[in-house]
C-alpha cells in the first residue's frame, strides 16, 4: 500500500509545493496524516494518508468538545456519501492494525469506523423492505433534487418530510446552475412510491420510514466503537459535524440513549478547521515481546529514552522548540498466547499493571490473572506545535431566540408547525425549543419534539432533551417494510457484536486470528434467524446442532445453562468444530425464548494426528473427542473437571485441552453478548414484536428465493473429483409452487476414507448457492431452505452413516457440492474445489490453515461475465491466514514466499482466476498432513471455458531435494525441511475469444 501510494503522493505534494513557492515565500506545508497528527510536506507517506480527512474532523471533534466542557464525547461525521463515527475518553484512540478497502496495513492510525450511510444514500423498495444504501447517488446526479434526474436519496427524504427548506438553498442546481433545488420532483417520487408500497402510507411517512433506517444504521455504526468494546454512550455528548450532521443528529443520540449534542460555528468544515489545530505528531515503536515484570522500568528505560530521542528529533526538527514538546510513553500489553494488545500508558509497575487489567476487563468483560502479561512493543509519541483551539467567550443572556419564520415538518409520523430560527440572528443565551428548524450558511439544525437548543457562550449550540424519551417502542406485530428492515440490521448486529467477542476473548490462532468460527442467533424452536458473515459452511448447518441439543435436552432446560456439541451425525460438521449453544429464557428464568449459538475450529480436539485431520482416518473417533451433547455450564456453574475428563478421556485425547477450554469460555462469553442483547431489543419492542419479525424475516428470505426459482429451468451437473469420486445434482423447478428440488441421486458411495459430508454440509451448500442468485440482500437464514426440497438418498458420501471418518467432508466434499450447484444453475465454473487443508503439530504445537486459490469465472443475474478472483478464499469458507508475523512468533516456522501462482486461471471469454504458492519451513521436526483436493483432476470451465491448473503439493528437504506429494498425505518433517503448495485456478467461463 505505502509503496503504491507514496509515489503518487510525492508528485502531488511536489505540485503544491512549486505552485506555493515554498522556496521564495518561506510559507510551511504541513499535511494531516491518519495518526491525528501533522507532518512536514517532504516526511508526508503513504501509509499516513489513509484515513487522513476524517482524522481532521477527530482532532476537530475533540478540541470543540473540550471548549464546549466535554471531555467524553462521540463524533459524527456525516457527508453526502459516507458518515465517521469515533470515540474519545481523553485520549486519542488509534488503531495500529486496521483494513480500508479490502486491504489490511499495520500503520498508527485514528480509530475511525465508516459506513455507507450519507445524504446521497440511496433510497429503495425491494416490495418487502425499505432500504437505505450502501449505494450512493454521489455529487452527479447527486439526489432528486439536484435537478439532474438522479435517484431519491436521504437528502430527499429530509426534503419531503420538510426538514430541509430549499428557500434557504442557494440556486446552483439544474442545467445552468441557477436553479433551486426541485421540491416538485420529490414529492412526485415519493407519491409515486407511496402507491407502489399500497399500504395506505402518505409519502411524508414513505420518508420519514427511509429516515428511520438510516438513523438506524448511522446508531449501529456508533455502538461498533462504543458499547462492542464495554462503553456506556448514554455518558457522553455527541459532537455532530459535516454537512448532513445537524439534520439527524437529535434521531442518532435517542437512538443510542445520548442527551446531549454539541454543534460547533464550523460543524459543516470541521474536519478543515481541526487539520488547522492539529499538533505536529512522530511516533516511534519498538517490538519487544518480552514478559511484564516488577523490573519493567528500568529495564526498558534505555530502549525508551532511544526512540524518545527519535522522534522528539522530527518534531524538532519541524520547527517547534524542544521546550515545548510533550513526549508519552506507551506499552503494548497483552496476555501470554493471544495477540490482542492492549495500548497502556506508562507509569511505574503496580500503575501499569492496574490500567491493563481495568481495560481489558472494559473491553472484554474478564481478566486472567493466572496467565502472564507479555509486552509486545514499546511506543513513544513526541507532541506540539498546535494551534490554540481558544475561542472568545460572550457575554449570554437567557431568552428565546428570533424567529425568522414558521414551517412545518412531519416527524414521529405527524405533523408540527415549527419556528424557523437562522443561527446568523442567534446569541449567546438564546434557546429554541423543539420541534425547530436552525437554518445556517453551511448545514440545517433539526430541533426535534422533546429537545432544546441554547446557544452557548462561544457560539456553539448544545441541543439538551429536555423530556425523557420513551425508550420502549408502538411497533405492530404485522410486516411493516421499515421495521423489516431494522429488524433485519438489529438481528444482524446482534450476531456480528458476539462475533466481535468471540475473537477478542478466544485464545487460539484458529479462532482468534484466521476468523474461523461463527455466530447466530435461533428462534426457541432452533430455526436459523440471523448470523454474522461468517463461515457459510457454518450457517447453513449450526441450526442442525441446535435442534439436536433441543431433542436431547427437551423439557430439561433451565436459565444458565450451556451445552456443547460437535458430533456430525447430530448436526455437526467435523469434529474441530465445535458448537457452544445457549438458551435464552426470559429474565424471570420461567420461559424459554430464544437460542444462541457460537461454533469455533479449535486448533486440536484429539485423533490419530495433531489437528483432529488426519487423512488415514476410516472411522470418525479416530479424528477426536465425539461430543453428543455435553453440559458446560449448569445454572451458571461452570463444570470445568467434568469438561477437563471429557477432553482427555477416550481413545484419542484433546492434545491442549487447556486451550480447548479458553476457546470455549470464549464462545460462551460471546453467546452471553447475544443473551444481553436479545434482553435489549426485548425490552425496547416487547417480545410478541420480537417473535413476529423474526417469523417475518424468515419469510422474507424465502420469497426472496422463491422470487430466484422463478427464473430458474431444470438442470443437471456432474463434478468429477480426485480419486474417482463424483457429485452428481438434479435441480427440478415447479412454477406452480414456486419450489425447487435438489436431488442428489448418483452421487458417490459412502467412502472408505473421510471423505464423507454429513447431511448438514450439503444443507449449508444449497443454502450458500441459492442465495448468491438472489439480487437482494437479505441474511442467511431458515426462510432461504424454506421453497427447497434437498433429496439425499442413504448411504451416499453426502449421507454417510455412522461411524465414517467425515473431516474431509467438511472441507473438501462441501467445495464440490457447491461448484456442482452453481455449475447446474449455469452461473460459475468451477473455484479451486479444495479448502488446500494445511495440518502441522507435534506435542508442543498444532497448527491448521486452509489456502486460498483460483475463484472461477462466470456471469451474475443481469448477464454480465466476470473474470475469477486470484488468490482468494472460495466458496464455503472466508477464513484468513494467519498474519506472517504472528505466525512466525507463535510457531517455529518461516513464511518463506506466498503468492499469486500467476497462469493457472482457466482460459475463457473470462478467465479463471490464478491460484496462489506457500512455502513454509520449519525449524523444528514436525507432523504434516495434508487434505487436499483437484491434484488429479481440474477445476472444469464452463460455457465453453478452460480448466483451471492442477494444484501440486510438494516437499523440499533440508538438502534441497524435492519430493512430490500426494493430494491426501502424510509426512514427517526435519528442521530445516519445508512444504511447497501450489494451489489450483479457477475454471474460465466462455469460449476464448480470438488471440485469448
Amino acid at each position: 500500500m505505502d509503496a503504491y501510494l507514496s509515489p503518487i503522493l510525492g508528485r502531488y505534494v511536489n505540485r503544491v509545493a512549486s505552485e506555493l513557492d515554498l522556496a521564495n515565500t518561506g510559507a510551511r506545508l504541513m499535511f494531516m496524516m491518519s495518526s491525528g497528527g501533522l507532518t512536514d510536506a517532504t516526511l508526508f507517506k503513504g501509509k499516513d494518508a489513509i484515513l487522513s480527512g476524517p482524522a481532521g474532523g477527530v482532532v476537530g471533534m475533540i478540541e470543540t468538545s473540550a471548549l464546549a466542557g466535554h471531555d467524553r464525547v462521540i463524533g459524527f461525521d456525516m457527508g453526502g456519501t459516507s458518515t465517521d463515527v469515533s470515540h474519545y475518553a481523553g485520549e486519542l484512540e488509534r488503531t495500529f492494525e486496521t483494513e480500508v478497502a479490502g486491504v489490511r496495513m499495520r500503520a498508527p492510525m485514528m480509530q475511525i469506523h465508516t459506513i455507507a450511510a450519507g445524504g446521497g444514500s440511496v433510497l429503495s423498495f425491494d416490495g418487502a423492505r425499505f432500504r437505505v444504501g450502501p449505494e450512493s447517488a454521489g455529487a452527479n446526479p447527486g439526489p432528486r433534487c439536484y435537478r439532474r434526474n438522479g435517484p431519491l436519496a436521504v437528502t430527499d427524504a429530509n426534503l419531503m418530510v420538510g426538514k430541509l427548506l430549499p428557500g434557504h438553498f442557494p440556486r446552483i442546481f439544474g442545467p445552468d446552475q441557477d436553479q433551486p433545488l426541485d421540491a416538485q420532483a420529490v414529492r412526485e417520487e415519493f407519491a409515486a412510491l407511496a402507491a407502489r408500497v399500497g399500504d395506505g402510507r402518505s409519502p411524508e411517512q414513505v420518508a420519514e420510514g427511509f429516515l428511520r433506517i438510516a438513523v438506524d444504521n448511522m446508531a449501529n455504526a456508533i455502538k461498533k466503537i462504543s458499547t462492542q468494546r464495554g462503553y456506556d454512550v448514554t455518558r457522553y455528548a455527541l459532537n455532530c459535524f459535516g454537512g448532513a450532521g445537524g439534520q439527524h443528529a437529535c434521531l442518532v443520540a435517542d437512538a443510542l440513549g445520548i442527551e446531549t449534542v454539541l454543534l460547533h460555528p464550523l460543524a459543516g468544515v470541521l474536519s478543515a478547521y481541526g487539520m488547522g489545530l492539529a499538533d505536529i505528531r512522530a511516533n516511534r515503536q519498538m517490538a519487544i515481546e518480552e514478559p511484564f515484570e516488577a523490573d519493567v522500568v528500568e529495564r526498558l528505560a534505555e530502549r525508551f529514552q532511544s526512540i524518545a530521542d527519535e522522534s522528539a528529533a522530527e518534531v524538532e526538527g519541524q520547527g517547534v522548540a524542544a521546550a515545548m514538546i510533550d513526549t508519552r510513553r506507551r506499552l503494548h500489553l497483552r496476555y501470554a498466547g493471544t495477540d490482542t494488545a492492549l495500548v497502556i500508558a506508562h507509569g511505574n509497575h503496580p500503575e501499569i499493571f492496574h490500567r491493563f487489567e481495568e481495560q481489558h476487563r472494559a473491553q472484554f468483560g474478564f481478566v486472567s490473572p493466572e496467565k502472564p502479561i507479555v509486552i509486545e512493543a514499546i511506543e513513544v509519541e513526541s507532541i506540539g506545535g498546535g494551534a490554540s483551539a481558544d475561542e472568545p467567550k460572550f457575554d449570554s443572556h437567557e431568552m428565546d431566540a428570533p424567529v425568522h419564520e414558521r414551517s412545518r415538518f412531519f416527524s414521529g409520523d405527524r405533523f408540527h408547525d415549527v419556528p424557523v430560527v437562522l443561527r446568523d440572528d442567534m446569541r449567546p443565551g438564546h434557546r429554541v425549543k423543539g420541534p425547530a428548524l436552525i437554518i445556517e450558511s453551511i448545514g440545517t439544525i433539526v430541533v426535534e419534539p422533546g429537545w432544546t437548543a441554547r446557544m452557548n457562550a462561544r457560539k456553539h449550540v448544545v441541543l439538551n432533551r429536555h423530556e425523557k424519551l420513551e425508550r420502549a417502542q408502538s411497533v405492530g406485530t404485522h410486516a411493516d417494510p421499515v421495521m423489516l428492515e431494522i429488524f433485519n440490521n438489529l438481528f444482524m448486529s446482534i450476531a456480528e457484536q458476539m462475533g466481535v467477542t468471540l475473537q477478542a476473548t478466544a485464545d487460539s490462532v484458529n479462532i482468534k486470528e484466521r476468523l474461523d468460527f461463527s455466530c447466530a442467533i435461533f428462534d426457541a424452536e432452533g430455526a436459523l434467524v440471523a448470523n454474522a458473515p461468517h463461515l457459510p459452511v457454518h450457517l447453513g448447518s449450526m441450526d442442525k446442532s441446535v435442534e439436536s441439543v433441543i431433542k436431547q435436552r427437551e423439557g430439561k432446560f433451565a436459565a444458565g445453562d450451556v451445552f456443547v456439541i460437535n458430533a456430525p451425525y447430530h448436526g455437526g460438521t467435523h469434529l474441530p468444530d465445535i458448537t457452544v449453544v445457549t438458551p435464552v429464557f426470559d429474565r424471570a428464568g420461567e420461559r424459554l425464548l430464544f437460542f444462541v449459538a457460537s461454533r469455533g475450529h479449535h486448533a486440536d480436539i484429539g485423533g490419530l494426528t495433531p489437528g483432529s485431520a488426519s487423512p488415514d482416518a476410516t472411522r470418525v473417533d479416530q479424528e477426536g473427542v465425539l461430543i453428543e451433547c455435553f453440559q458446560m455450564v449448569d445454572r451458571g456453574q461452570f463444570r470445568e473437571q467434568a469438561l477437563w475428563q471429557l477432553l482427555t478421556g477416550g481413545e484419542y485425547p484433546a492434545r491442549n485441552p487447556q486451550q480447548n477450554i479458553a476457546d470455549l469460555k470464549a464462545q460462551a462469553a460471546a453467546n452471553e453478548k447475544g443473551v444481553q442483547q436479545l434482553y435489549a431489543m426485548v425490552d425496547q419492542f416487547g417480545l410478541d414484536v420480537v417473535y413476529a419479525y423474526m417469523g417475518h424475516v424468515q419469510e422474507n428470505a424465502a420469497e426472496a428465493v422463491r422470487g430466484a426459482i422463478d427464473a430458474l429451468k431444470d438442470s443437471r451437473f456432474t463434478v468429477e473429483m480426485d480419486g474417482g469420486r463424483r457429485i452428481q445434482v438434479d435441480i427440478r423447478c415447479d412454477r406452480e409452487g414456486r419450489r425447487a428440488t435438489v436431488d442428489f441421486t448418483g452421487t458417490s458411495p459412502q467412502q472408505p476414507d473421510n471423505f464423507n459430508a454429513p447431511r448438514p454440509v450439503t444443507n449449508a451448500a444449497v443454502l450458500y448457492c441459492f442465495r448468491t442468485i438472489v439480487d437482494a440482500d437479505i441474511p442467511m437464514n431458515a426462510g432461504c431452505l424454506e421453497p427447497i426440497d434437498i433429496v439425499l438418498p442413504d448411504g451416499t458420501m453426502l449421507s454417510p452413516e455412522y461411524p465414517a471418518a467425515v473431516v474431509a467432508g467438511n472441507t473438501e466434499v462441501s467445495q464440490a457440492v457447491t461448484n456442482a450447484l452453481l455449475g447446474a444453475l449455469g452461473v460459475n465454473a468451477a473455484a479451486q474445489g479444495t479448502m488446500n487443508n494445511f495440518i502441522w503439530g507435534n506435542d508442543r504445537y498444532q497448527n491448521y490453515e486452509t489456502i486460498c486459490g483460483g475463484a472461477g469465472a462466470g456471469i451474475d443475474n443481469q448477464g454480465h461475465g466476470f473474470n475469477g478472483a486470484d488468490a482468494v478464499q472460495c466458496h464455503m469458507t472466508n477464513t484468513r491466514l494467519t498474519d506472517p508475523e504472528v505466525l512466525e512468533t507463535r510457531f517455529p516456522v518461516l513464511l518463506e514466499r506466498f503468492g499469486v501462482r500467476h497462469g493457472s486461471g482457466g482460459a475463457g471469454r473470462f478467465r479463471g482466476g490464478d491460484g496462489a504458492t506457500r512455502i513454509l519451513r520449519f525449524d523444528t521436526p514436525m507432523e504434516i498432513n495434508l487434505i487436499t483436493g483437484h491434484r488429479d483432476v481440474p477445476p472444469f470451465g464452463l460455457a465453453g471455458g478452460g480448466p483451471g491448473a492442477c494444484g501440486v503439493n510438494e516437499l523440499r528437504r533440508a538438502d534441497g531435494r524435492i519430493e512430490r506429494l500426494k493430494g491426501r498425505d502424510r509426512v514427517f518433517l526435519e528442521a530445516g525441511d519445508a512444504i511447497i503448495m501450489h494451489t489450483p485456478g479457477g475454471g474460465g467461463f466462455g469460449a476464448p475469444q480470438s488471440g485469448e
